[in-house]
């Protein structure tokens, strides 16, 4: 794993975003050009010469760059193996971003899907495609000529999330998107699910505990809006020239309806700070504690300027979205286990595991 020190994010080469497709990750490129060519709206020129690359930089769900000719869309399917109960769910992603973008300008345009697995081996849906650039461990050269870049696109996505949560479902028709009654319990439960079919018996005592101390002192709800469930700083999308406004969010596959503070307690679980040390990477990529970003504590009074919510338990959030993080990373390890996937960065991706529980255990006791 990287170490702090071995990234300058403003002097290193960030990786490329489109890539020649990993090996196993081919789809029948033939088929899925056919009913995109044939299904997508008359307006979108498909006439061009057909292409695929992959965007190699996600860890579940595979994500492609579909080009005909200039015309570039995305298109998104699971990961092939075994999957997690409920994850990776392409009907809903489609769902939530065919009628999102019509009043968060944030959300990309779902356009057509497909669940006949003789198209692409799954579930599947096409989308347009945003151009900018994605910020992880180091800062793209485009944009390294701004002051004060790490607070201003910390400032920017905490404002994006807030306005997130003011939107109404119901102006879209998404009202029935979930089942907000219960949801942070189904949450807590359905994670300890998800972490039982994988569990690594060195941490199953300890990520048992925490299960049960989440459940002893779960927050009530405060509103109901709809969750992300994934609202991270690199699944999002700044121009180049304009690092105070989120150009577009991305991995809306877990979007539901809920307690807004799960997608501040994500976000603060991937956020770096000055405090942190030295060689804690949040968020898996080395380079974030050297761009300047606000600390959580700033993040969190970011996200309240534009919030009427009571922040006061919101380490309840963060301790929870470690412990769900630690059971990601280990959900990714057992994938590459048993060789559902062939990505060799899962092999040691599960290492992280003792720090995420260190620091849920911590943040439960504060």
């Amino acid at each position: 794993m990287w170490k702090q020190e071995d990234i300058d994010p403003f002097k290193d080469e960030p990786q490329p975003e489109v890539a020649a497709i990993r090996n196993g990750e081919d789809l029948d490129w033939e088929t899925v050009e056919s009913f995109i060519r044939q299904s997508l709206p008359n307006e979108i020129d498909t006439s061009g010469e057909f292409q695929v690359h992959q965007f190699p930089n996600g860890a579940a769900n595979l994500t492609y760059l579909v080009s005909f000719g200039k015309t570039e869309l995305v298109l998104r399917r699971p990961p092939f193996g075994n999957l997690a109960p409920g994850a990776h769910d392409m009907a809903r992603e489609f769902k939530v971003l065919s009628e999102l973008w019509k009043i968060f300008s944030k959300a990309p345009r779902a356009y057509i899907f497909s669940d006949d697995i003789e198209v692409a081996g799954a579930e599947m849906f096409v989308m347009e495609r945003r151009e900018g650039e994605v910020i992880r461990g180091v800062v793209p050269p485009s944009m390294r000529h701004h002051e004060k870049l790490g607070h201003r696109i910390g400032h920017a996505l905490a404002s994006a999330i807030a306005e997130f949560h003011s939107l109404n479902p119901a102006d879209i028709n998404l009202e029935s998107l979930g089942r907000p009654e219960g949801f942070v319990l189904r949450q807590v439960e359905g994670w300890k699910k998800r972490w039982d079919l994988v569990a690594d018996e060195r941490y199953d005592n300890e990520m048992s505990d925490l299960y049960d101390a989440l459940l002893s002192d779960m927050p009530d709800p405060q509103r109901v809006a709809f969750v992300h469930n994934d609202l991270k700083l690199d699944n999002c999308m700044f121009k180049s020239d304009n690092p105070d406004e989120v150009h577009a969010i991305f991995d809306w596959d877990m979007t539901t309806l809920g307690d807004p503070l799960i997608d501040l307690g994500t976000l603060l679980n991937y956020w770096p700070d000055p405090q942190d040390e030295p060689d804690v990477i949040r968020g898996g990529h080395a380079g974030l504690n050297q761009m300047g970003l606000p600390s959580r504590s700033e993040m969190t009074d970011y996200y309240a300027q534009n919030s009427p919510l009571d922040l006061s338990d919101i380490h309840w959030y963060e301790a929870f979205a470690q412990w769900k993080t630690a059971t990601v990373l280990q959900q990714l390890h057992y994938r590459w286990k048993v060789g559902d996937s062939t990505d060799e960065r899962m092999a040691m991706i599960a290492d992280g595991l003792p720090r995420f529980i260190t620091k849920a255990q911590s943040l439960l006791k504060s």
